[in-house]
């Protein structure tokens, strides 16, 4: 995996080399900069910057060893202080990006670990930052094979570590099938009939009997040709976000009538496609276009294809974001994802973990990519 975004202290990384906010004078700053100059070697560091390096202008970057580090070597992006947002400041932010992973190809290093730049003590925000962060890396990881991670280092969230979702471990206990019982389903779905007639001649509780619940909804009927496996109804711990209830004093039959209405304009999109449906529901919900592709990380241009051709069919890592973009509980997220032709299975623990993050209103895709990567599984992100 060439991308991830993990939870940890950047000046712990092991790479080639790790990326520090820099300033444009050989002094030290606060934040990251103070830290990586601390776990350096701080006389060693400074030392060679005032000798070798001296000022260099905002958007550029300079290397320098990584002395006592566990990386090699440090690329100091010297970073851009945020003003209004109207001062250049993503253009520079940009330009930190780019260079710094240039800087590393040029060197030949195969792995390199990005702060979020600016976003500490230079003030730039951390959303806006991150979204910058995560267009450059795509961008860079399109015609590279370097392994870059971005390290997102908070106080709080790295004290707190996975205890930020004290029933993360549970739910994924309680709703995933391991990858060896999908290995025996697909080997029951090859004898399907034979299984059937088995059911029907009441042997199914000894071929089954050692196995729990989930298991067996993994192991349920063969699905037949054209059609999609329907995932069973995941545990749920939590109430499943829903919509606002009519607003106002209503009396009871004003209250029926409003329902009515919304149950009647719901099931006309039945028939909808993937963006028909998910236009209609960034409607419903008052949200800005704008703002659903920002916070899905999902590129203007394809949110763009999406909207304006009706047979656009994302890929699901596009369609899980545009889930937590448009901030859907999990019954709107099925659906959507379904007119697609996709399904949320008990038996890929990205999906269970997604799928726990949207019953509970948790819509921080960084925080999703965190806990999948801290539990082995692909980002979402790319």
């Amino acid at each position: 995996m060439p991308f991830s975004i993990v939870r940890n202290d950047i000046t712990k990384m092991e790479t080639d080399a790790i990326v520090n906010t820099a300033n444009d004078h050989p002094t030290v700053g606060t934040g990251c900069d103070h830290a990586v100059y601390e776990a350096a070697g701080f006389s060693d560091l400074l030392d060679y910057r005032v000798k070798n390096i001296g000022f260099v202008p905002e958007g550029d970057v300079f290397l320098t060893p990584g002395f006592r580090l566990p990386a090699k070597h440090i690329i100091h992006a010297v970073s851009p202080h945020y003003v209004d947002g109207k001062s250049g400041e993503e253009k520079l932010l940009r330009s930190c990006y780019r260079k710094s992973l240039a800087l590393a190809e040029k060197q030949g290093f195969r792995s390199v670990a990005f702060p979020l730049i600016s976003t500490g003590g230079f003030g730039y925000p951390k959303e806006e930052g991150m979204r910058i962060a995560v267009d450059e890396i795509h961008a860079f990881l399109l015609t590279s094979d370097m392994q870059v991670y971005l390290v997102v280092f908070d106080w709080k969230a790295t004290t707190m570590g996975k205890s930020l979702y004290p029933d993360l471990e549970a739910y994924i206990d309680e709703n995933y099938v391991e990858e060896k019982n999908r290995e025996e389903y697909a080997w029951f779905a090859e004898s399907g009939r034979e299984r059937r007639r088995d059911r029907e001649k009441n042997a199914a509780d000894a071929l089954f009997g050692s196995w729990h619940a989930e298991e067996k909804a993994c192991m349920a009927e063969e699905p037949e040709p054209g059609y999609s496996f329907v995932t069973p109804p995941m545990h749920q711990t939590a109430p499943v976000p829903q919509a606002a209830a009519p607003a106002g004093d209503l009396s009871p039959e004003e209250m029926i009538e409003e329902i009515e209405r919304k149950l009647k304009e719901r099931m006309s999109h039945m028939s909808d496609s993937f963006s028909q449906y998910l236009m209609y529901l960034i409607r419903e919900k008052g949200l800005k276009n704008s703002k659903v592709y920002k916070d899905a990380i999902v590129d203007k241009k394809v949110f763009s294809k999406i909207k304006n051709n009706p047979d656009y069919h994302p890929e699901k890592q596009t369609a899980l974001r545009l889930c937590i973009g448009a901030k859907l509980n999990l019954d709107e997220a099925k659906d959507l994802l379904a007119r697609a032709g996709y399904a949320l299975s008990p038996c890929n623990k990205t999906d269970i973990i997604f799928s726990y993050f949207i019953e509970r209103g948790f819509y921080n895709i960084y925080e999703l990519d965190i806990q999948l990567e801290e539990h082995g599984e692909p980002c979402i992100i790319f």
